[in-house]
């Protein structure tokens, strides 16, 4: 008959059939009436006593067996997913899983100790940066005189960078020297803080407290390359009511906001004063005092450059002396502001007295100094309103129009504009049409001429109008047909052109002579 195995909490684990040998679990169940079973038995005995010693793992674990791991010489449980050290941390390159709430894991590829908190693992330490180690230590530090003393040594990467002390300073033994300490002060000591030499208790290396302090013992002064040059002990800097000169061989500053008094009975005051942001030089030695601005030259002549009174900033006065009962020659500046390559982007000023090499504008109208450019007009070569006129890259001066009177004009004829039906070519000479849509047409020999197409009018009347300019008086290239003579009276004959034939419609007279027959343009001067 059949074996049923249960487990402890009652429940079938599996059932044995007669003359078998059942290997559900690492431990053999022998089947009844099974021949041979003294081995078996026996060695079942032996697994339990050494618990299933081995470097692997038993293969069909049950939840709560036990297993020797004999690679890690620790004594493990299986706790129904995995198996876990039954004392001390599981040792591992990497973090374990299905851990529980306490686990240890020792990190060995760090050697580092870990907590389990039920969501990660968290570091208990040590704490390392970089390759090194890095954690704030409580221990022994033994002192020349014999005496362990109490510290708090922080390290970072390995370094020991500040000490912690409430001991009286003492001086460290040889036998367990700290690199950069040699001597620990009650209270925090940096690392490479000598206790002897030019500088003793200033630190030598870039280690340094940042923050705000509250009071300081001594002053250190740097050279710029960030070596000591100085230390000032706090009883030898200068106060306010030390009442002796001080000799200053660096630069100093001074919070007083009623600034520094310079001179036997102060006459020279400067200071900075917070609400305007300004800092201030007075000269506060009577009226009419003055601050000369001087250099030095490479021969080592002291020379003013300017001098800053009442009147204004003066630069040097290079005039020569009178000659007896002469006046006082002119004043020759000495001093430019600004060179070629460095110069003043833009200067604001109510007037500039003297000649100017350019300017961008011209001032029309009264200067008002709230709104500069108000009146200000800049130049353009076209008919640009509220703008100064000059001439474009031809020469010619454009504008809309000109009022006023003129002595010379460039062309020879008055003319007007008429509108025409077609446009008509210059000379041809015109009369009053009877069409109502246009004013004038080509002259007939039976028309009243009133003048001739303008080539290029001199006064140009009716500028806005529509039409062409018609010359009405003066002289002007007139459309001849024929031989002309000099002097000779020319009249319109047909469609505009003109002839010597006299008919009724006089245009002017010839002023030069023509001999071909064909038609041209002969200069005239106007009769009509």
């Amino acid at each position: 008959m059949a074996y049923q195995i249960d487990r402890y909490n009652n429940t079938l684990l599996t059932t044995v059939e007669d003359g078998t040998v059942d290997q559900t679990t690492d431990l053999k169940f022998i089947g009844k009436n099974y021949a041979g079973y003294g081995e078996i038995q026996n060695e079942n005995m032996l697994f339990l006593l050494e618990n299933f010693s081995g470097t692997v793992a038993p293969p069909r674990a049950l939840t709560g067996q036990i297993w020797y791991d004999s690679a890690s010489t620790k004594l493990k449980f299986y706790d129904g997913n995995t198996w876990k050290a039954s004392g001390g941390a599981l040792s591992a390159a990497t973090s374990p899983t299905a851990a529980t709430v306490g686990d240890f894991w020792w990190d060995n590829a760090n050697e580092q100790l870990y907590v389990y908190n039920g969501t990660t693992f968290t570091l208990i330490g040590p704490q390392n940066a970089g390759e090194g180690l890095t954690q704030m230590q409580s221990t022994d530090l033994l002192g020349q005189n014999a005496v362990n003393n109490n510290i708090i040594a922080t390290t970072i990467n390995d370094v020991v960078i500040a000490v912690s002390s409430n001991a009286e300073s003492f001086d460290i033994d040889a036998t367990n020297t700290v690199p950069g300490f040699s001597k620990i002060n009650k209270g925090i000591t940096l690392v490479n803080t000598p206790s002897t030499g030019q500088y003793p208790g200033v630190t030598t290396s870039e280690h340094r407290f940042h923050g705000t302090a509250t009071a300081a013992e001594k002053i250190v002064i740097y050279n710029g390359n960030g070596t000591i040059n100085r230390v000032i002990n706090a009883a030898d800097l200068v106060v306010s009511s030390a009442g002796v000169e001080s000799n200053f061989t660096s630069v100093t500053n001074f919070k007083n906001a009623a600034g520094i008094n310079v001179g036997e009975n102060s006459e020279l005051n400067l200071k900075y004063d917070a609400a305007s942001n300004s800092g201030i030089i007075h000269n506060t030695n009577g009226t009419n005092s003055k601050i000369l601005l001087k250099t030095t030259s490479a021969v080592g002549t002291s020379t003013t450059i300017a001098d800053i009174n009442i009147l204004g900033i003066i630069p040097e006065d290079t005039r020569p002396a009178a000659a007896a009962g002469q006046p006082q020659p002119l004043y020759v500046p000495k001093f430019d502001i600004g060179t070629a390559d460095l110069r003043w982007k833009t200067v604001y000023a109510n007037n500039f007295n003297g000649l100017a090499s350019i300017a961008s504008s011209l001032l029309l109208g009264t200067y008002d100094p709230t709104n500069p450019l108000a009146n200000a007009k800049y130049p353009s070569t076209s008919a640009t309103p509220n703008s100064v006129a000059v001439r474009d890259s031809d020469g010619n001066l454009v504008a809309n129009l000109f009022k006023g009177i003129a002595t010379a004009a460039r062309y020879a004829d008055l003319a007007e504009k008429y509108t025409t039906a077609e446009e008509l070519a210059p000379g041809t000479a015109v009369a009053v049409c009877a069409h109502e849509d246009y004013e004038v047409e080509p002259a007939s020999a039976s028309n009243f001429c009133i003048g001739v197409v303008s080539t290029n009018p001199a006064v140009m009347m009716n500028s806005e109008a529509e039409g062409q300019y018609i010359g009405l008086k003066g002289r002007l290239p007139v459309r001849v047909k024929g031989a002309v003579k000099k002097g000779q009276a020319v009249y319109a004959l047909a469609d505009g052109v003109c002839t010597t034939l006299a008919t009724s419609a006089l245009v002017g007279v010839a002023l030069e002579s023509n001999s071909d027959e064909g038609e041209k343009l002969v200069e005239c001067v106007l009769k009509v």
